[in-house]
């Protein structure tokens, strides 16, 4: 069963301060299957990071499907959805697919536990004793059994995205997304975030990530998708991509990252 699917996704900005519309997505079509690894890569204003953020509904698409599941989600035409699928089984949907951004996002007044802790209380209703105690074990998995009572700004910008994962995680998802969640660390704290994300791929979780770790794509990948332009211009296995690119344009960009 595929665990995410997009059929033709076509996403533009609208004109703005005299600007013409951006068209940042063109046509991206992509499977991911279950306890599948897939990592994106590509210049910067690729449409990446955009990719990524429709597929859980931070970002609105004008035409394409989104299938989590095999259910279809997003069925835009027009820029309107056109999936017959009630909001509430949408939701619970969605809740399968978590998200560790760029930056962390933790909420300053709250401790590691606490924020680990927020979500699922709040939008999965679970109890408080049950949440803390799940909470826990997510930070001790991701080695911060040590940290549970540290605020983030008593945590090293690694340690507060192995928060964010510890969080996203504790929601229990079939899928997490991963948007560049090493380019906003010190080049000293990438590997901690690495090997957490490793881990997580060991244990069979299905990832898509975005990133500008070439290192990474190459060992913990299934496949390795090269997006340019807002479109998909080539997939393949890590050692075919690295080894043997067959289009132009990303024989260019790993000449320039290699």
């Amino acid at each position: 069963m595929a665990m995410i699917e997009t059929k033709g996704v076509h996403k533009t900005f609208p004109a703005k301060n005299g600007r013409k519309p951006l068209k940042v997505l063109t046509d991206v079509s992509l499977t991911v299957e279950q306890k599948e690894v897939v990592c994106i890569v590509g210049p910067s204003g690729a449409g990446k990071s955009t990719f990524l953020r429709t597929l859980n509904r931070l970002e609105t698409f004008d035409e394409g499907q989104i299938y989590i599941e095999d259910k279809l989600l997003f069925d835009y035409r027009n820029a309107r959805n056109q999936a017959e699928i009630t909001t509430l089984e949408r939701n619970k949907l969605l809740l399968e697919v978590g998200m560790v951004f760029q930056r962390f996002n933790l909420f300053p007044h709250q401790t590691s536990l606490e924020n680990v802790m927020l979500a699922p209380v709040n939008v999965r209703k679970i109890p408080v004793a049950e949440a803390e105690k799940k909470a826990k074990a997510m930070l001790e998995l991701v080695g911060l059994a040590d940290k549970f009572n540290a605020y983030p700004a008593q945590l090293s910008g690694g340690q507060q995205q192995r928060v964010a994962i510890a969080r996203a995680l504790a929601m229990q998802p079939k899928v997490m997304l991963f948007d560049e969640p090493t380019s906003a660390l010190d080049p000293e704290l990438v590997g901690e975030v690495l090997s957490v994300m490793k881990q997580l791929a060991q244990d069979g979780m299905t990832m898509l990530v975005v990133t500008h770790e070439m290192g990474f794509a190459k060992e913990v990948a299934n496949r390795v998708v090269f997006m340019c332009d807002g479109s998909i211009v080539e997939t393949a296995p890590p050692h075919e991509f690295f080894v043997n690119p067959r289009n132009e344009r990303t024989q260019q960009f790993l000449q320039n990252v290699l």
